[in-house]
């Protein structure tokens, strides 16, 4: 080992440094172990030629899957969503699925904290909890092509 005399000012930020690193690990394993945070796995693909004979895409749609939840499986494409219209009752909870056959496509629903991008090959999956009566449009907000000014649907909750 080398006998290295460093001076004072190096050796307080080298023990800074070394802290540091031994805090950052200490929250990482306490968000781990304890808090049950974990990164995002598991992700879904799909081949995208074959969104539309692979279930649930081969049925787009709204299903209700328990009181006052559904289950939105959608598909973003050029220029249109399917379903271009939802309709909830107020205080639903909706786990959208939403995937794309041709190009990188938005969802956004303005006003909620619904905002996903939806990539070809991948399905994405979110959850959320409308308590409120609205009437928004979906809007695609990745440029997608020539006619993406048009790419509206319309989500509407009762």
């Amino acid at each position: 080992m080398l006998n290295i005399d460093l001076p004072r000012s190096e050796r307080i930020w080298l023990m800074i440094g070394g802290a540091s690193l031994v805090v950052f690990f200490a929250i990482i394993l306490l968000m781990a172990l304890v808090w049950g945070f974990h990164n995002p796995g598991q992700m879904k693909t799909i081949a995208p030629d074959a969104v539309r004979t692979t279930p649930p895409f081969d049925k787009p749609g709204l299903y209700q899957v328990g009181p006052n939840e559904y289950r939105a499986v959608m598909i973003a494409q050029m220029f249109m969503y399917q379903p271009n219209n939802v309709t909830v009752p107020a205080g639903s909870t909706v786990h959208f699925e939403v995937t794309s056959p041709d190009v990188v496509h938005g969802f956004e629903i303005p006003g909620t904290n619904v905002n996903l991008m939806v990539v070809p090959g991948h399905i994405t999956e979110y959850t959320a909890t409308f308590r409120n009566k609205m009437d928004r449009v979906i809007v695609c907000n990745e440029y997608c092509g020539s006619g993406h000014q048009v790419m509206l649907g319309r989500f509407v909750v009762q």
